[in-house]
């Protein structure tokens, strides 16, 4: 008998009805509500994710849709000489870390940190119902290097934080990500916003209304789980 991916299991559905962000104005669309999994995945299916508006100190959970939306397209990453170079000097794993990549990603250290402790919480519970997913760069010494999570539903993939120690660890990370939605049929690689750092990578901005209607149909593809363990 051959082994299958485990399918992701349903939480129940949130009491929370969030609005459509068709004609909101700004990037945070609504504020409150809370962090259980039927709630986080909501918010994805609507367009939404999570994040504080005021950083850590306000812990005001948000719920964001940018305008325009920083997407990667699935056949457009830009790999590099020196970024093949750098994908020899490491191992790329799938959900072998995924509590110590969340933890690396929310380090206080880190500029502009906005993964709070409940984030992380809830995120994790995601990981343990099937829906979040980590994509690990190891040194060969057995090393953490750098990695990124993100949530994965149908052809869709959000990726919300990526993070490296090592030189080029988190391209690495994304490059095996990228090869992985490709294989397996995924349409859309959500990055939120369109940094020159992404940007550098192949990262393009789109337009909310055409975001959401390419979210749709990504969501209505019946695949398997994106990122093969």
């Amino acid at each position: 008998m051959e082994d299958t991916e485990p399918v992701p299991i349903e939480p129940p559905a949130t009491e929370w009805v969030f609005p459509s962000p068709d004609a909101a104005v700004d990037d945070v669309v609504a504020v409150g509500a809370d962090l259980e999994p039927g709630t986080i995945l909501a918010a994805y299916r609507h367009g939404l994710f999570p994040m504080p508006v005021d950083g850590r100190a306000g812990r005001i959970m948000g719920w964001w849709s940018p305008d325009p939306r920083g997407v990667i397209p699935v056949d457009g990453l830009r790999v590099s000489r020196s970024l093949r170079q750098s994908q020899r000097r490491y191992e790329t794993r799938i959900d072998t870390a995924f509590e110590e990549v969340v933890a690396a990603c929310a380090d206080d250290r880190r500029d502009h940190g906005w993964i709070t402790p409940d984030i992380i919480a809830a995120y994790t519970q995601l990981h343990r119902l099937g829906w979040a997913q980590s994509v690990e760069a190891w040194t060969g010494d057995g090393t953490l290097a750098g990695g990124l999570y993100g949530i994965a539903i149908g052809g869709f993939f959000a990726g919300e934080s990526m993070f490296h120690r090592g030189t080029d660890a988190s391209k690495v990370a994304l490059v095996r990500l990228v090869d992985e939605l490709r294989a397996g049929g995924a349409v859309l690689l959500d990055v939120q916003w369109c940094t020159p750092h992404l940007a550098r990578l192949g990262a393009v901005e789109m337009p909310r209304a055409e975001y959401l209607q390419r979210l749709d149909g990504a969501l209505r593809l019946v695949l398997p789980p994106s990122l093969s363990r």
